[in-house]
């Protein structure tokens, strides 16, 4: 629940933004209620305050949304839902909800955390999207308030307690430099995704190192091993 509020209350941010860039307040709800994921969300309505065309607005906040697809195929395996619940969770299977989901012990617990999280993200984001567009002009800059800021401190408190073996702070390192040394000169949402060759990019490494490893290792007599 105290990632949903935190993460939550962040969608005023994006009702506040939306509104800016030109997008009605049907619109703005419609765009929470449907996509429902932040970051694709904040994509398109920054492209379309830029002067950005809309078909390639789209096209960044459908790249940025790919992830969660991978999500999905993670999650589906860990929560084991009916078949009849799936359509209806899959709305739910977005950053926070993945990360809190991964952080369980059990699945018992993990259905639990990703449940509480997803309910309590989806009602309040979609809340405090509708109070931002309607208060859009009282606001002003949201960057002065850190709103825009919630959501991504949230996921990293997250995830860092789960990067415990070097390799896992590799992937996570190169991700980060793949994300933001591209972000200047690759379209919306595309960094991403390319951020996502850190981890094949470092487990092929490791499988190389130990390699060398195994090779440079004496062999032992028969009866030793």
């Amino acid at each position: 629940m105290g990632v949903g509020v935190a993460v939550g209350l962040s969608g005023f941010a994006f009702g506040v933004t939306s509104a800016g860039s030109g997008l009605g307040l049907l619109q703005t709800c419609a765009l929470s209620l449907l996509v429902f994921t932040g970051a694709s969300q904040f994509a398109l309505v920054g492209a379309l305050a830029a002067g950005g065309n809309p078909f390639t607005a789209a096209a960044g906040a459908f790249f940025l949304g790919v992830r969660n697809a991978f999500y999905g195929l993670r999650l589906s395996q860990l929560l084991a839902l009916p078949r009849a619940v799936r359509p209806f969770a899959a709305q739910w299977v977005i950053d926070e909800t993945t990360a809190v989901t991964l952080a369980q012990p059990t699945r018992r617990a993990a259905r639990i955390g990703f449940t509480v999280t997803g309910l309590t993200l989806y009602l309040l984001w979609n809340l405090t999207t509708l109070l931002g567009a309607l208060g859009a002009k009282a606001v002003g800059d949201t960057d002065a308030w850190g709103l825009d800021a919630a959501g991504p401190a949230v996921f990293l408190a997250l995830l860092a307690p789960m990067l415990k073996t070097v390799t896992e702070r590799a992937v996570a390192g190169l991700a980060v430099l793949l994300g933001l040394g591209l972000l200047p000169v690759l379209p919306a949402g595309v960094p991403v995704l390319v951020a996502a060759l850190a981890a094949p990019a470092a487990l092929f490494a490791e499988g190389r190192r130990s390699g060398r490893t195994r090779k440079a290792a004496p062999d032992r007599p028969e009866e030793d091993r």
